[in-house]
């Protein structure tokens, strides 16, 4: 009875000493909390994991990790063969400093890319800054060639090359056009730089299309002093373009370089064959001058309004007038003066289009023949008489 007469002790109660117990447990150590929900959230993606398995997907893509690095070198693997290593001699030394601290701009072994089988070899400009007297060049088997600068494309920062040896055969990689790139795939730039026997790989995917006045293919993969004038290449080795420092604000055969190793890198299709019948023909391409000054023709910013016609310029000897509005450049519409400056930079020196523009109310097209940037002849003077040496008699 005593024992019955007790008076209830909650310290007796074993139940409450477990949940007294637990809440002191969850509200005073969020540690253990945490530890709890992370172990569930473990236990929830391996039973997902588990489940998952026999999910095709998963394995495809499980196996795709695994056998891109033998993808990569099978894709350089095949470009190898129309590689050539790149040696200068000389040269004036204009440009001093180190890129990133890696070497001077224009020095050391570089790559370029065989283009045609009797000895055509493509690479970046950038390579000749210091005008090197002598260039040779290094098949893949391991023969050495004198080689001799043919022409330059100063709107693409690509210089041709040509052996002077007769050779016969020279093996030439597949282009591919830039039609068949995909925004996403994977991109692979190869390069031989340093002296280096194997060249060295980086690889990434193609992050743009239509950079740089639409002529050059953007990429994240490393792109370096190192291999400038090297492939950027597809997954099955084939050509993507030629890797070049670029920077559409400059005309600098070393803009650009200040992107290096910053995931922004641009390569050159070469699936265009008239610009190297050009260059061969030993035909330099030049970036295309106009020759107006504009304005915006509204108050939003939009149209674009002619200003001035500089004398002798292209522009003036299509019939452009001041006051006119430029409503088309080819096939694109002008909106803007932003636009209307990319849209020139599209076209090359000597190349030709249509403008259709506004004046006095009524559309007019009119033909230009753009020229390359540089002194324009002057408008002659009427009246005024032509300087000439007096004939002595």
């Amino acid at each position: 009875m005593a024992s019955s007469s007790r008076p209830y002790h909650r310290s007796r109660n074993p139940t409450f000493k477990v949940v007294k117990m637990r809440k002191w447990k969850m509200t005073s150590s969020p540690f253990l909390c945490l530890l709890l929900v992370g172990s569930l959230i473990l236990l929830s993606t391996y039973e997902n994991d588990l489940s998952g398995q026999d999910d095709p997907t998963d394995v495809d893509l499980s196996a795709g990790i695994l056998l891109a690095p033998k993808a990569f070198r099978a894709a350089a693997a095949k470009v190898l063969p129309s590689l050539v290593t790149i040696d200068s001699f000389g040269g004036v030394g204009a440009v001093q400093g180190r890129i990133g601290g890696i070497r001077r701009q224009g020095e050391g072994s570089t790559t370029g890319i065989i283009v045609s089988k009797d000895g055509y070899v493509v690479t970046s400009s950038f390579n000749f800054i210091q005008k090197p007297p002598i260039i040779t060049l290094t098949t893949s088997d391991g023969k050495k060639h004198l080689a001799k600068p043919v022409a330059n494309d100063n709107t693409r920062k690509l210089t041709l090359l040509k052996i002077e040896s007769e050779v016969e055969s020279l093996p030439v990689p597949v282009f591919l056009a830039p039609a068949d790139v995909e925004v996403g795939q994977w991109a692979i730039s190869v390069g031989i730089g340093f002296g280096d026997a194997n060249p060295a790989i980086s690889a990434g995917i193609v992050s743009a299309k239509n950079r740089a006045f639409g002529r050059a293919i953007q990429t994240d993969a490393n792109i370096s002093p190192a291999n400038y004038g090297g492939p950027l290449l597809d997954i099955q080795g084939r050509v993507i373009g030629v890797c070049v420092p670029l920077n559409p604000k400059s005309t600098s055969l070393a803009s650009g370089v200040e992107w290096y190793d910053s995931g922004i890198g641009f390569a050159i299709p070469l699936n265009d064959r008239s610009i190297l019948e050009a260059l061969k023909k030993g035909k330099d391409i030049y970036p295309a001058f106009l020759g107006v000054q504009a304005k915006p023709a509204k108050l939003d910013g939009s149209g674009v309004k002619v200003v001035k016609i500089v004398n002798g310029s292209p522009a003036e000897k299509a019939g452009l007038n001041k006051d006119d509005l430029l409503l088309q450049i080819g096939d694109f519409p002008v909106q803007d003066m932003t636009q209307f400056k990319t849209l020139i930079g599209r076209f090359d020196a000597e190349q030709s289009t249509e403008i259709r523009l506004l004046r006095d109310q009524k559309e007019q097209t009119v033909e230009v023949t753009f020229s390359k940037p540089g002194p324009l002849p002057k408008k002659p003077v009427t009246g005024a008489k032509s300087k000439s040496v007096p004939d002595k008699k």
